[in-house]
């Protein structure tokens, strides 16, 4: 008896799209500066301490990286202490930004994201790729959800051979 089966696979015919969102992570080591680190016994800042500490501090040290500044301390921080710290880091991080590691994660994202031509996918069944070894931010899929809804024709979550409905557009 010869049996012969014919395997097909539907997933591959079925014109779906798969986006990585982790295909925009942006490379770079992540740092978060705690200016609590600086508050005299984490309660105040003391602007002459502070400026002298942000005169003789090495700034060399965050080249290259992503920075996150921010206070984990219940205190009082003026605005023109990050203004500082922002000028002192800007000439060599990637990106600086006042936030937390989320914060940090979302605009790196979004920028990443900014420099991509969306209109490849005008009229296209779409995945949303769910899982990874990359973690993407869930800001991440709510932008590319903005981003991708006016110009998809559908859009999914998932992997294709199981995707959770988030768009369809009614021809």
């Amino acid at each position: 008896m010869d049996i012969q089966e014919t395997f097909v696979n539907k997933v591959a015919q079925s014109g779906l799209v798969t986006l990585d969102p982790a295909s925009f992570y942006p490379e770079g080591e992540r740092v978060i500066y705690d200016i609590k680190n600086n508050l005299f016994m984490e309660l105040m800042l003391r602007e002459k301490d502070f400026r002298e500490f942000v005169k003789t501090h090495d700034w060399t040290q965050y080249a290259g990286k992503n920075i996150a500044v921010t206070c984990s301390a219940d205190a009082i921080v003026p605005a023109w202490a990050y203004m500082l710290l922002a000028n002192r880091l800007a000439p060599y991080a990637r990106e600086v930004v006042f936030g937390n590691a989320e914060v940090l994660e979302t605009v790196l994202f979004e920028k990443s994201m900014s420099k991509v031509d969306f209109e490849q996918y005008r009229d296209q069944r779409i995945v949303l790729k769910g899982c990874g070894d990359v973690p993407v931010p869930t800001s991440a899929y709510v932008e590319l959800t903005k981003r991708l809804t006016p110009i998809a024709k559908s859009l999914m979550f998932g992997e294709p051979c199981s995707t959770v409905p988030i768009y369809k557009r009614k021809d």
